[in-house]
């Protein structure tokens, strides 16, 4: 009897959720952005479970309302549950354009880009579901090669048992190194309007660089009120943990 009870609450939890979700989606096509977002902001703080759209259609309102931080934080957010969603990109690069800073973005270069572009074309849940694959296809080779009577046969599925193990142990690396990058990511936005990266984790430090509202660093860990971040260029520094905020 409880387990139908708490079948029923998660399932009308559901509905009301999705019903909050167009009407938010009503008041943005009204044009009342402010109200949208609030709507969907109340939807983040009350459910346990988001998905892309809703911090893609936030990240839509406060770019209609010209705020570049949060705009970006939820195209970032929109991005962690949805990896290379072109559309999403494609809205994060005009909030970007709203940004004050120019911090060039340093690419790898060699064999560690190679790996990194090969492994990148999909998040680490849909490799996940590749190597699956690949592992029943190499199943049913070995199957065929196992009961096959024929020595023509018997080479064409030894070698394609052979080349579906590669593809497996490809996709299995690339998995862990995707979910490897996915938990060492740390992405943060600068939500203060001036923000100081110093030499030390201390107000009296020598500064590096000013940093404005939305820029985007990389925390490397954290030490009593404050974080040790990498911006884009490779410049490392101390930035007071209450001037941004992590995407994950």
């Amino acid at each position: 009897m409880k387990n139908i009870l708490y079948l029923f609450l998660l399932i009308s939890q559901v509905f009301f959720a999705q019903g909050r979700f167009e009407s938010a989606n009503a008041l943005y096509q009204k044009g009342q952005y402010k109200e949208a977002a609030q709507v969907y902001e109340n939807i983040i703080s009350e459910d346990k479970v988001h998905s892309a759209e809703l911090y893609f259609n936030l990240g839509n309102c406060y770019y209609k309302l010209n705020q570049v931080a949060p705009s970006i934080y939820n195209y970032e957010k929109a991005l962690v549950l949805k990896p290379n969603d072109p559309e999403t990109l494609n809205n994060l690069k005009f909030a970007k354009k709203l940004t004050i800073d120019e911090i060039k973005e340093v690419p790898k270069v060699g064999f560690a880009k190679m790996i990194q572009n090969f492994t990148s074309i999909f998040d680490y849940n849909e490799w996940g579901k590749i190597a699956v694959a690949i592992g029943f296809i190499f199943l049913l080779s070995f199957i065929g090669y196992y009961f096959s009577k024929a020595t023509l046969a018997k080479r064409i599925y030894f070698v394609g048992m052979f080349i579906f193990l590669i593809a497996f142990a490809l996709s299995i690396s690339a998995a862990m190194s995707e979910k490897s990058h996915f938990d060492n990511d740390r992405v943060a936005i600068v939500f203060s309007e001036l923000s100081q990266v110093r030499g030390e984790p201390q107000k009296s430090a020598n500064g590096i660089i000013l940093l404005h509202e939305g820029a985007k660093v990389y925390v490397l860990e954290s030490v009593a009120g404050w974080k040790k971040v990498e911006l884009t260029d490779g410049t490392q520094g101390w930035i007071d943990s209450s001037t941004i905020k992590e995407v994950k």
